[in-house]
């Protein structure tokens, strides 16, 4: 049988980001917020997931999913020192989109006043920007584009279930937007290395929201009215979910550095999904890497899902922790179950 996995393509282009940004909304919830409409505490929460606060956009504001991508992809755009019009393909990822349908990303097109490039959604949620960027990557080393937006965003808050009964998912997420502009590159020692992507959805149900779907449509939805129903609000088997993740993330970074000849001592910037500050020191120590080699922000954004790989990826080189040459491995793990990583030489 034909073996693919020693089959090394050879790209005429690499990619490699030229430009980051990222927002979240102003409004901070804080665990002593949430204590006071459910029975939860700022202990109880932190000695769990370690989060102490997140960012939910506020009731009236014109923030959503698009808006707030749209917001970080100018910063974007602009720091890698181009104009909307530069861009030849936008590639979306987030599970909250703005409307069943269309997605996120044509709206993202018409918010930025873009040409008519393609717009492609990746619903791929907590490794939805991985995924995502291992798209746009594909797309500029096989020569089809030159500069690739690349989005996650989540408007979590709206779909919570904000009662003690949900409280333990409903602590857990927040809103935000991170963009990077993924841009043609000729030299192959620097940008993207290599990524890695897996799923199992035999675990499908084990993190997931039911409802809304095409078995449980509109006429069921209006027929049922029932404020007991929970189908709509997440679910996640938070234990079965962690023993998964620690195992998947351990296996996708090990690949990553495995392709590329490389060590976990070569490790300049770890920046994880940050579904829960447990998982991530667990994979720290697993690796010893130490607190500087690790970014962590879940403490005061929550898990942001498709959006916070990029958001703490942004924040990391915002904060001077990546420079040239510097080795990032970034992971995640998710609904689905999927799981990925990417190796990129900044």
């Amino acid at each position: 049988m034909f073996d693919y996995n020693k089959v090394k393509l050879t790209y005429m282009y690499n990619s490699r980001i030229t430009g980051l940004g990222y927002y979240v909304p102003d409004n901070v919830v804080t665990n002593d917020d949430l204590a006071k409409f459910m029975d939860t505490n700022d202990e109880w929460i932190q000695e769990r997931t370690g989060i102490k606060e997140r960012r939910w956009i506020k009731e009236g504001s014109d923030d959503s999913s698009s808006v707030m991508g749209a917001k970080a992809s100018k910063i974007a755009i602009e720091r890698a020192g181009l104009t909307p019009n530069d861009i030849d393909f936008i590639v979306f990822a987030t599970l909250s989109p703005d409307l069943y349908f269309p997605g996120g990303g044509v709206q993202l097109q018409e918010m930025l006043g873009m040409r008519t490039v393609g717009a492609l959604d990746v619903r791929n949620q907590c490794s939805g920007f991985v995924y995502a960027l291992s798209v746009a990557d594909q797309f500029i080393k096989t020569g089809m584009y030159k500069n690739v937006l690349v989005v996650g965003a989540e408007y979590h808050s709206s779909g919570l279930d904000k009662t003690t009964r949900g409280r333990g998912v409903s602590v857990i997420f927040g809103d935000g937007a991170g963009a990077a502009v993924l841009s043609r590159s000729e030299d192959p020692k620097r940008g993207i290395l290599s990524s890695h992507l897996h799923s199992e959805g035999k675990h499908a149900k084990e993190l997931t929201v039911l409802a809304p779907s095409a078995k449980h449509w509109v006429p069921e939805i209006l027929e049922s009215n029932d404020e007991n129903d929970e189908s709509y609000f997440p679910y996640m088997n938070g234990t079965f979910v962690f023993k998964n993740a620690v195992v998947r993330f351990s296996e996708v970074i090990m690949e990553g550095l495995k392709t590329n000849g490389l060590e976990a001592t070569d490790i300049d910037m770890f920046i994880p999904h940050q579904a829960n500050l447990r998982i991530t020191q667990f994979v720290q120590k697993k690796f010893r890497l130490s607190n500087d080699q690790v970014h962590s922000n879940i403490q005061k954004y929550g898990n942001t899902t498709a959006a916070s790989v990029i958001i703490a990826l942004s924040e990391a080189w915002e904060q001077g922790r990546i420079k040239d040459n510097d080795v990032v491995v970034l992971a995640a793990f998710g609904s689905g179950f999927t799981w990925g990583s990417v190796v990129m030489r900044w």
